[in-house]
């Protein structure tokens, strides 16, 4: 297959180019930021793969949240506006979304049917899925995968706390209740790889064994042999985050039920078996 990677240069993009590669494709990569740029290497593409976005673990203020919000919407409407004029055009479209789209709760499940939340990160995952669909007035396929926290030696939440935790000083965040909807960073690429290939519409990509922060972090630990005694209080989080600090003080239980659904088999479905590989990793 012929696919147009865009956001190939992060985390799981280039994860993501270099397991395309492995099989065979021929991936093409380039920058949402240049949108005409964007169309004009999508053209004649199998799938168009769109992963580009502002980092969303920052400290938000009004002009991070227009960032974030603008990198997600305006950037690809105008890479659409741009695609009107690309002959032949791709036959898939494939965007990330975030399991930040349903909200956040201590209590509730949730799949790829729930209605979604109301807050800020909520408003941006409709509005960029939205945008995705816009694929669908030129005839393409399209898929939205729902990221949850990707796990991984060189990026996503693991690489950042590792090192914390190595020196016996890491622990929960807040009250440690709120889930952490994870995955392994090969499993989210095999995920993104299914879209690619069949699916459309929305499908979370989450391990089928969501845990609480308290769970994660000590089970992190122990795998360390280090203590997990001491937590990051509240303010100290909304001091680095601002009102980013709710997403990780409050989370969200999400479940792969599409995935599992299309027959999907997880290489790490557990946290213990996702932190046993990471860990073995050279």
């Amino acid at each position: 297959m012929r696919i147009a990677v865009f956001g190939a240069s992060g985390f799981i993009g280039s994860h993501l180019v270099a397991a395309l590669q492995a099989r065979g494709d021929e991936v093409r990569t380039g920058s949402m930021r240049e949108p005409h740029a964007a169309a004009a290497a999508a053209g004649a593409t199998d799938a168009v793969v769109n992963l580009a976005g502002e980092p969303i673990a920052q400290r938000w203020n009004g002009q991070v949240k227009q960032r974030i919000r603008e990198s997600r919407t305006t950037l690809p409407s105008k890479f659409f506006d741009a695609l009107a004029h690309v002959d032949p055009k791709p036959q898939a479209y494939v965007s990330a979304s975030a399991i930040g789209y349903y909200g956040t709760s201590e209590d509730a499940s949730f799949t790829e049917s729930s209605p979604p939340g109301m807050d800020f990160l909520a408003q941006v995952c409709v509005e960029w899925e939205n945008v995705a669909q816009r694929g669908r007035d030129y005839g393409m396929r399209v898929a939205c995968v729902r990221n949850g926290l990707a796990l991984g030696r060189d990026g996503g939440v693991f690489a950042k706390i590792m090192p914390v935790f190595k020196t016996g000083t890491g622990g929960r965040l807040g009250t440690g209740k709120q889930w952490y909807s994870w995955i392994h960073i090969d499993d989210l690429v095999g995920i993104y790889i299914l879209a690619i290939d069949r699916l459309a519409g929305a499908i979370d990509g989450t391990a089928p064994n969501p845990v609480r922060n308290k769970v994660f972090t000590e089970m992190l630990a122990k795998a360390l042999h280090r203590p997990a005694v001491l937590p990051v209080p509240n303010f100290a989080l909304k001091m680095m985050l601002g009102e980013g600090a709710e997403m990780a003080l409050q989370g969200q239980r999400v479940l792969p039920e599409r995935a599992q659904a299309e027959g999907y088999i997880f290489k790490y479905p557990t946290l213990e078996s996702a932190i046993s590989n990471l860990l073995s990793q050279r």
